[in-house]
């Protein structure tokens, strides 16, 4: 599962999930409520059922008509660091009210706002962060535009279907040391996460630096389809890699400055360097 911190509420975060949908349990939390209005009991109170049903019936028909998959508008889900009970917006908004009138009206105006993309939300949020934090964000943000200058790159040059994530994976193979699946597995990350939010900021910036040399080399070499990009993508990212490893070996450590004497005492007084 795919689960992202989308607001900040109260000082607590918000999650959604892959489909869009609020884990309610954040929300409880936020509210600081009692134990009796969790989400599990809620769901069982007469109003919320025919909410829920309601709201299923609509969102049913538009995925018939969208030939999408249906999605339950409530769910549960259990596991280790995704539990919880996630929820259709609607459905979000109506227990946050149930919670606390106020509330539903905080969770109303950042989700819309969230939803507008609205930047200065995010500038709100990033004000009450770690230096860290900040530091990391602007780095994914810079990075997922260099990701789209390359993808964009790629359609221009007719990389197809499967192409898009194939090249993708011979700069994580070549510059991180393993395919998508096989970095989530040895960072201990959930089967669906995305591995772009789990790096650190030097390797984000390693990896948006091998896409715009490769972006530059598909384009300046004439690359066509998948075959030719891929092979693009992985020798612009092992020329990366390379470089990464002779900086490090040509590093030297910094001597330790030499410890000053220690001062002498003379007739009770303290003489020599302060």
């Amino acid at each position: 599962m795919n689960e992202s911190s989308i607001l900040v509420l109260r000082g607590n975060r918000i999650y959604e999930d892959e489909n869009g949908h609020i884990r309610l349990d954040d929300l409880w939390s936020a509210a600081k409520a009692k134990e009796t209005r969790k989400p599990k009991h809620w769901r069982n109170t007469a109003v919320a059922k025919a909410l829920i049903a309601e709201l299923q019936k609509k969102v049913t028909t538009s995925y018939i008509k969208e030939n999408k998959q249906n999605i339950p508008v409530v769910y549960s889900k259990v596991g280790r660091g995704n539990a919880g009970t996630f929820a259709h917006p609607v459905i979000a908004a109506a227990y946050a009210g149930y919670l606390s009138p106020k509330l539903e009206i905080e969770v109303r105006e950042i989700w819309l706002r969230f939803r507008a993309g609205d930047a200065t939300l995010a500038d709100e949020i990033l004000q009450r962060a770690t230096a860290e934090a900040n530091k990391w964000v602007g780095a994914r943000a810079i990075s997922r535009s260099q990701r789209v200058a390359y993808t964009d790159t790629l359609k221009q040059h007719h990389v197809t279907g499967k192409g898009y994530m194939l090249c993708t994976e011979a700069v994580y193979v070549k510059l991180l040391g393993g395919r998508s699946h096989q970095l989530r597995q040895a960072r201990g990350l959930d089967p669906m996460a995305n591995v772009r939010d789990n790096l650190s900021v030097a390797e984000l910036s390693f990896v948006m630096a091998a896409e715009a040399l490769a972006a530059e080399r598909i384009q300046q070499e004439i690359r066509i389809g998948n075959d030719d990009c891929i092979e693009a993508s992985a020798t612009s990212a092992s020329a990366i890699r390379s470089a990464i490893e002779a900086d490090r070996r040509n590093r030297q450590p910094l001597s330790a400055p030499p410890i000053p004497p220690a001062a002498a005492v003379d007739n009770g007084k303290r003489v020599g360097r302060p």
